[in-house]
């Protein structure tokens, strides 16, 4: 009790000089949100992110604090209120949605990075293969073979996907073979644990997993250019979250991207 009262009277104090110098009372918890930024990510983001991350602590000794999902996940969350400071998407179409639910500030868009999109299989079991119209998928596959990607009809890989089999011709002969899974890192799990014959995710996401290897990359003709739009959230436009938004579009980062695959524009 008694360290009830003497908390209580701490907070009075504080409130009170912070109304005598005319400035709103703001506990520490909230001011350490409001100078963290969150950046919600795509997945496929998440080891070159994390290397960022810890190298701008190390040049500014500042935190920053990453959430990691698929870009349809990550966007619905902000359309339901979640807090963030950065969105970075793996593809248009999610953050074209974030735009038009007024969720994000379009006049900060970049699109510094790109990918491609690959097949894989458990590296024990890998035979390379080429990906055209004439490739015969059923024979690929065997009698009950399953192709891991993200859901098809809203995760980013997973409509990749399914653009890239609709294009060669191919989307009716194999789409009762494919897992969706609910980001492309679920769908590499997948693949790595022998649960799938195969899978598409990104080349990047294929060069940090042990247990794979790329048999084949589709032709870049077969679908949209997979691209990373980043875009500060409205009412996020802080000094905090620019100077990390500047930073992830740097040259420090950039290093970063390439290291691990990505197209750097």
């Amino acid at each position: 009790m008694l360290f009830r009262r003497h908390f209580l009277r701490r907070a009075a104090a504080a409130f009170a000089l912070a109304a005598l110098a005319g400035a709103p009372f703001v506990p520490a918890a909230v001011r350490a949100q409001e100078t963290t930024p969150t950046v919600f990510a795509a997945a496929s983001l998440t080891n070159a992110f994390q290397d960022i991350g810890k190298l701008y602590k190390e040049k500014t000794a500042k935190d920053v604090t990453f959430s990691f999902a698929a870009s349809s996940a990550l966007a619905k969350q902000l359309e339901a209120g979640a807090p963030a400071a950065i969105f970075a998407s793996a593809d248009n179409k999610w953050m074209d949605y974030a735009e038009g639910k007024n969720l994000t500030l379009k006049a900060t868009r970049v699109t510094p990075i790109g990918n491609s999109l690959v097949l894989i299989m458990p590296a024990d079991k890998a035979k390379d293969v080429t990906i055209d119209k004439s490739f015969d998928w059923l024979a690929f596959l065997g009698a009950d073979g399953k192709i891991a990607t993200g859901i098809t009809d809203s995760v980013p890989i997973g409509i990749y996907a399914k653009t890239a089999l609709t294009n060669l011709g191919q989307w009716d002969k194999v789409r009762e073979r494919i897992v969706g899974a609910e980001s492309v890192r679920a769908a590499l799990a997948l693949v790595e644990r022998g649960e799938a014959t195969a899978g598409i995710v990104y080349s990047t996401d294929a060069a940090v997993a042990k247990n794979v290897k790329v048999v084949a990359t589709f032709p870049a003709d077969s679908h949209p250019p997979v691209e990373y739009p980043f875009e500060i959230v409205k009412g996020q436009d802080n000094p905090a979250t620019k100077a990390f938004f500047d930073f992830l579009v740097g040259p420090d980062a950039k290093a970063i991207y390439a290291k691990y695959g990505f197209v750097v524009k």
